[in-house]
């Protein structure tokens, strides 16, 4: 929090030239263009189509389908609307402990977040217009062209590799000049895509070590499947650009276009004899509201709350329901299928001179200035992620495709003074104190090692028909051996990109306080590595999965390849709960490309009835 006084402190600080900072104030937060959403939207009782969720998968849908203009359609979102601090890239951990994040925790495991607080996982979800996309890392990756053709080998016509690139293209405005395979990109879409303006020598030895290690420097959006490149962003102009800024703030002047913020739905109207869904019931102002849709419901509430909305709705597992004391309507495998992304975020390296950041870096006023006036600097850098890799291991064997992905940080552990980054991981204060706090003060960086495919999969269960009540996530990470085995080859691989002579002139060097709980072992080898990644692996928040897409004769499919839900009329899941299988790379831009076919489907379905 005190970054934020910083900032607010710098800012009223240049009150001498008070006019003109307010203009360049306005220009990089986009103030002027980008109106506040109205709380107090006068409702309809019935529209064509009700999203429910304003995340990176109902935003591009609401965005879509109001382009017809005879189309009525209300967006449902429980969250507020973003403010300005939201969109600080590099303050991105902040939002975590805000409104802005739903806060869920897992359930306690014996594999996974032994170390952490209370012994469960933080599970950040975004709460607002934009979803988590407004919470996240802003990191732009498409996952691996072999991912999409695993969906359409599973049974997902249409949703080959081939056949999903002309919805990122459509997409993206790609302003990035250099290094880029344009062919894979687009130049005039909604979602703004660059680089952070920062330039650090930290990302110079990165890559110059992965090329030392014979991986090239690529586009990893475009045509190759593994190497290493400066970070791609959803940015635009230094700030956040999220699933709202990028595809419903432009369009909240259309008149059939209706957005309900702070709107809790409460449960999806489906008729137990027809098996039709027509309309939703929600909660706004402490009043309990029931409108009606004349053509779809659009379920884009995320891989927890969409299986969960379905389950409160009478769609799910029959024994869990009947648990739940919920009539079933339609049993289906929801919540099943659930698959995420781990990273090893708690690695340090140590250098001997300030190349890196930390909180105590970040309070420099010209850093400060630089970012209010400019829209350039530190504060730009996504995350505080530089740069990333994608890579294999010894147990791929599989051309082109990776199973690590390793994320270069600016800064460290030992620098997160005022807290944010161990509150985002769940991070003890003790193993702080034990681990980083002898190291603070001096320059350090981190590379996090990211299992893209992993085998162990979890559930997200109903607790009780209370729809206001959490879920329960359960989501068994490292349950797999072959998990672990991979992360510590991953770890190895960053261990070894530091041995080099780009990271060596700096004397780049592994913290070597080992983590609690692991310390009977020797440090760094197979087995130490093993322990500490049970024990502070953490969750980069891409969880997926949890209604499968896939045909009727697959067990666990909720919805068709049209993302129809199975059995049930005028039902469709619109966001990352739909994936069969995670992607080798972030997930945000695939949700916004599982939104883009979505909208086409549903327009085919429509335009002529």
């Amino acid at each position: 929090m005190r970054t934020i006084c910083v900032l607010f402190f710098c800012f009223v600080s240049c009150s001498c030239q008070l006019q003109s900072t307010l203009e360049q104030f306005r220009r990089i937060f986009n103030l002027n263009n980008s109106p506040p959403v109205d709380p107090s939207v006068n409702l309809k009782k019935e529209y064509d189509f009700i999203v429910i969720g304003a995340g990176s998968g109902g935003s591009v849908v609401a965005n879509r389908l109001s382009e017809h203009p005879d189309w009525s359609v209300l967006l449902l979102e429980a969250g507020k609307d973003e403010i300005f601090l939201t969109d600080v890239p590099l303050l991105a951990a902040l939002q975590t402990v805000t409104s802005y994040n739903w806060g869920y925790k897992s359930e306690k495991m014996r594999t996974a977040c032994l170390g952490l607080v209370g012994s469960k996982c933080n599970i950040p979800r975004g709460k607002g217009l934009g979803g988590t996309s407004i919470i996240n890392f802003l990191l732009y990756t498409r996952g691996n062209r072999l991912d999409f053709d695993q969906w359409e080998n599973m049974g997902n016509p249409g949703w080959g590799y081939e056949e999903v690139l002309p919805y990122f293209i459509k997409s993206e405005n790609c302003t990035l000049c250099d290094d880029i395979d344009r062919d894979y990109h687009g130049f005039d879409g909604y979602l703004n895509v660059e680089h952070s303006s920062y330039n650090s020598p930290i990302l110079k030895a990165f890559l110059e070590s992965a090329e030392s290690m014979r991986y090239k420097n690529v586009d990893i959006n475009g045509g190759d499947g593994l190497g290493f490149s400066k970070a791609q962003a959803t940015m635009k102009g230094g700030r956040r650009c999220s699933a709202s800024k990028a595809f419903l703030k432009p369009i909240l002047h259309r008149s059939n276009l209706h957005v309900s913020i702070e709107s809790r739905v409460t449960k999806i109207l489906i008729d137990p004899a027809t098996k039709q869904a027509y309309g939703v019931e929600f909660l706004k102002n402490k009043k309990k509201y029931r409108i009606l849709a004349k053509k779809e419901v659009i379920l884009s509430a995320g891989s927890i709350n969409s299986p969960h909305l379905l389950m409160l709705s009478g769609v799910g597992p029959k024994e869990d329901l009947e648990r739940a004391g919920i009539p079933t309507i339609q049993d289906l495998k929801v919540g099943y299928n659930l698959q995420d992304h781990m990273a090893m975020s708690t690695l340090v390296f140590l250098v001997n001179e300030s190349i890196t950041i930390s909180d105590l870096e970040m309070q420099r006023p010209r850093f400060i200035y630089d970012y209010i006036i400019n829209g350039k600097g530190p504060y730009t850098i996504p995350g505080g992620a530089l740069g990333y890799g994608f890579v294999q291991t010894k147990y791929n064997n599989t051309s082109d495709y990776p199973d690590i992905e390793l994320v270069l940080g600016a800064g460290g552990l030992n620098g997160d003074v005022y807290g944010s980054l161990r509150n985002l991981l769940g991070i003890p204060n003790s193993l702080f104190n034990r681990v980083y706090l002898p190291h603070l003060g001096t320059p350090s960086f981190s590379i996090a090692t990211v299992l893209l495919r992993p085998k162990s999969k979890g559930r997200v269960l109903i607790k009780d028909s209370n729809a206001l009540h959490w879920p329960i996530f359960r989501p068994n990470y490292f349950q797999e051996e072959e998990d672990v085995d991979t992360m510590v080859e991953g770890i190895k691989m960053a261990i070894a990109m530091t041995k080099t002579k780009y990271f060596q002139k700096y004397n780049a060097r592994l913290n070597p306080i080992p983590f609690p709980g692991c310390e009977s072992l020797p440090f760094a080898t197979d087995e130490y590595w093993r322990c500490s990644i049970r024990h502070v692996s953490t969750t980069l928040g891409h969880q997926v999965g949890t209604c499968k897409m896939g045909p009727k004769t697959d067990e666990r499919a909720v919805v068709d390849a049209e993302l129809k839900v199975h059995g049930i009329g005028g039902l469709r899941v619109v966001d990352g709960s739909v994936m069969p299988n995670i992607v080798a790379g972030h997930t945000n831009a695939v949700i916004m490309m599982i939104g883009e076919k979505a909208a086409d489907l549903i327009k085919s379905k429509w335009r002529n009835v």
